[in-house]
Order: structure tokens, then C-alpha cells, then sequence
């Protein structure tokens, strides 16, 4: 599982960037790469939005108070 995590977590990472190049540029690194409307960009932000999911377990992973 700690796998998983640190998968999802670099994943979501570059995701962040990628908005931030967005915010900062309007530069789209995926679109540049993949195109616009392609399918391979549309599975790139699926999966960018499946690690958010999955990174949500990182969050309340240190809350266990045995």
C-alpha cells in the first residue's frame, strides 16, 4: 500500500505543477505533450484526479491515536 501511496502522491505532484504552470504561464504541459481533446490527455487527468482520491488516505493516515 505504501507503494500505492508514494506512486499517487509523485503523480499528484506533477499534476500540481502542471497547474501551476497553468496559473503562472498559461501553459499546458499535458496538452503540449498529449494534444488537446485527445484521449491520452483525458486518461492523464483521470489519473491525476484518481491519485487526488487515493491521496486523501495520506491525510488521515497519522490520525490513529492507539
Amino acid at each position: 500500500m505504501e507503494t500505492l501511496q508514494k506512486t499517487a502522491l509523485a503523480i499528484t505532484i506533477i499534476g500540481a505543477i502542471n497547474w501551476g504552470l497553468i496559473g503562472l504561464f498559461d501553459f499546458n504541459l499535458v496538452t503540449a505533450l498529449f494534444g488537446d481533446e485527445t484521449m491520452m490527455t483525458r486518461i492523464i487527468y483521470i489519473l491525476v484526479g484518481i491519485t487526488g482520491l487515493i491521496n486523501i488516505g495520506i491525510l488521515f493516515k497519522h490520525l490513529d491515536y492507539d
